[in-house]
């Protein structure tokens, strides 16, 4: 792995989980939401993400034990996709409501605040993750510039 792809790796990193906390505040914005531009009821949205470059910890191991050190391009986390929660609506009795159905239940989208919480929460600690290893990472390339003097 070269030395400068590191910081393209906390890049894509924080990236990713930006995404998260988007989708997340959007999931949490349209929780009463029972009409959409597709039609219907909102349903939840997860980020589904995957690795790329990099090969595996495996492949790395081996190229560093036999000395040959580890480069295979570019590395880090995408966004593969973003899905939609198959879960069931919350049906809530509500007559008047001008969604409801001929038995006066409307179906709710299918957004937990919990889970939305910890999903943010998950996604922010992973973000800051990535800013330390980025910081780190500058802050080996400043005391690596510095053994030159």
């Amino acid at each position: 792995m070269g030395f400068l792809s590191a910081f393209d790796i906390c890049a894509s990193g924080m990236s990713a989980q930006r995404l998260r906390m988007d989708i997340a505040a959007e999931n949490v914005a349209n929780m009463t939401s029972t009409r959409t531009e597709a039609g219907g009821t909102y349903r939840r949205k997860d980020v589904v993400l995957e690795s790329y470059g990099g090969g595996t910890f495996q492949d790395a191991l081996r190229s560093a034990s036999r000395g040959l050190g580890y480069s295979s391009g570019t590395a880090g986390v995408r966004v593969a996709q973003i899905i939609e929660d198959d879960r069931e609506f919350k049906k809530v009795y509500n007559p008047e409501h001008p969604d409801a159905d001929e038995e006066g239940y409307v179906s709710m989208p299918n957004v937990d605040v919990l889970k939305e919480t910890v999903d943010s929460m998950s996604a922010t600690r992973s973000y800051e993750a990535n800013v330390t290893a980025l910081n780190a990472v500058k802050l080996m390339a400043q005391k690596a510039l510095e053994i030159g003097k």
